[in-house]
């Protein structure tokens, strides 16, 4: 599975910005979102089942962020709203085959076998 990232940017605090992964190749069951920010651990954002459309979010998120897919595109969005300078960070979309609906298994790193490039979001206060 190769995933490509793209719509970070620089944004100020209270807006909006939406990230795209496009994945091509064998498709995994599960799509995520982590990020990274300087000096701290990656973590998980979101997380979303192809088939179902059932999400996950982590709770410092929750009300604010969205995860959505687009399956004739292969695409997962992440749609960001009011943001805030702690969401400033390296984003990276991720795939997985997840068989265990827990939220506990989609917020965990190892169960992503795939990887795209980080895409940067910059919230300024």
């Amino acid at each position: 599975v190769q995933l490509q990232a793209s719509g970070g940017g620089l944004v100020q605090a209270g807006g909006s910005l939406r990230l795209s992964c496009a994945a091509s190749g064998r498709r995994r069951n599960v799509m995520g979102w982590f990020r990274q920010a300087p000096g701290k651990e990656r973590e998980f954002v979101a997380a979303i089942r192809w088939t179902g459309g059932i999400t996950y979010l982590a709770d410092p998120v929750k009300g604010r962020f969205t995860i959505s897919s687009d399956h004739a595109k292969n695409t997962v969005y992440l749609q960001m709203n009011s943001l805030k300078p702690e969401d400033t960070a390296d984003y990276y979309c991720a795939a997985g085959n997840i068989y265990d609906s827990s939220s506990y298994y989609h917020s965990r790193i190892s169960s992503y076998s795939d990887w795209g490039q980080g895409t940067q979001v910059t919230v300024s206060s």
